[in-house]
């Protein structure tokens, strides 16, 4: 049982609060898998007395959850995976009493999976990393992270390019694990894309979501550099989580929520100017998607989706 669940139930449950704590209190947790720690929580301490209720709780914090956090897209995905399991166990019983013990057990379990997923990815990622590669990654992924100092554990030789990513600079994070791993890493800023395609031999980013397309939806920039890439016939991987699928189909970045999707910065005085914070990278200029249920072509996206969602 986590602290948060050791806590005295209150009156009102605030899933906002919870979700972040749980952010806060481990900085390696993605923001899918706070949001289903949180669901869990949820379920734990308010003990709701039928399905029904507990249906309509989960669908009321799930619509609060997903409209009080900046940047939802990963987080949607994650509470709506996680409804879709609730919602399969609570048609396979008939007991009430009987299927909230297995949601409690089975819920917990969902969790370890999706924490687990980071490392089943590095694992099937490792094929894709060649003694002398120069690797290009964009902004920062924990997964796209993992993948490559595990790389480095198993003692294949390689470089590795990064994007600074403005406006929030992410790509000095990455810069600087991969250095504490003896990882031989250059930060080059976002306009020397061009410059630096030809010099790199493929490309990895991470995601905030992949849609229905098989199209990923990633930090500002990354539109930019699968393009290049596409141009200079360099392979671009998707690194992601199955559990960040959405189901969306967003055409172009102007489809994405334009809410979540900003952000804001002062340039002069109190003056603020808002700039993308996210954007759409189409199926056509990615090579393969590297995940926890295998390496995927784009179009096998929609069909892990109507696994997930319909089988």
């Amino acid at each position: 049982m986590t602290d948060v669940e050791m806590q005295s139930a209150p009156a009102e449950f605030d899933i906002t609060a919870t979700y972040l704590k749980f952010l806060r209190d481990d900085p390696d947790m993605t923001m899918p898998v706070a949001a289903i720690e949180s669901l869990v929580v949820l379920m734990s301490r308010m003990q709701p007395s039928t399905a029904s209720e507990l249906m309509d709780l989960l669908n009321k914090n799930v619509h609060e959850l997903k409209t009080s956090v900046r940047n939802s897209i990963s987080l949607s995905a994650g509470c709506d995976l996680f409804q879709r399991f609730v919602l399969r166990n609570i048609q396979d019983y008939g007991d009430w009493e009987a299927c909230k013990r297995h949601l409690a057990s089975n819920g917990r379990l969902f969790v370890e999976r999706a924490k687990a997923s980071r490392f089943k990815i590095a694992e099937n990622g490792l094929a894709f990393i060649q003694d002398d590669d120069t690797i290009l990654i964009h902004s920062y992924s924990r997964v796209v992270t993992e993948l490559l100092l595990l790389a480095a554990r198993k003692h294949i030789r390689f470089r590795v390019l990064v994007t600074e990513s403005r406006p929030a600079n992410q790509g000095l994070s990455s810069a600087n694990i991969l250095r504490a791993h003896g990882i031989p890493c250059q930060v080059i800023v976002d306009a020397a894309v061009g410059w630096a395609i030809q010099k790199v031999d493929k490309v990895f980013v991470g995601a905030e979501g992949v849609a229905e397309s098989g199209g990923v939806i990633n930090r500002i920039g990354t539109y930019q550099v699968a393009t290049l890439a596409k141009g200079a016939n360099k392979p671009f991987y998707v690194v992601a989580e199955s559990h960040k699928f959405v189901r969306m189909f967003p055409l172009s970045p102007g489809d994405l929520p334009g809410e979540h999707s900003t952000f804001s910065f002062s340039t002069d005085g109190d003056d603020m100017d808002a700039v993308p914070l996210l954007d759409f990278t189409s199926d056509d200029l990615i090579t393969a998607l590297i995940t926890d249920i295998g390496v995927l072509t784009t179009s096998g996206v929609s069909e892990e989706l109507i696994k997930m969602w319909y089988d």
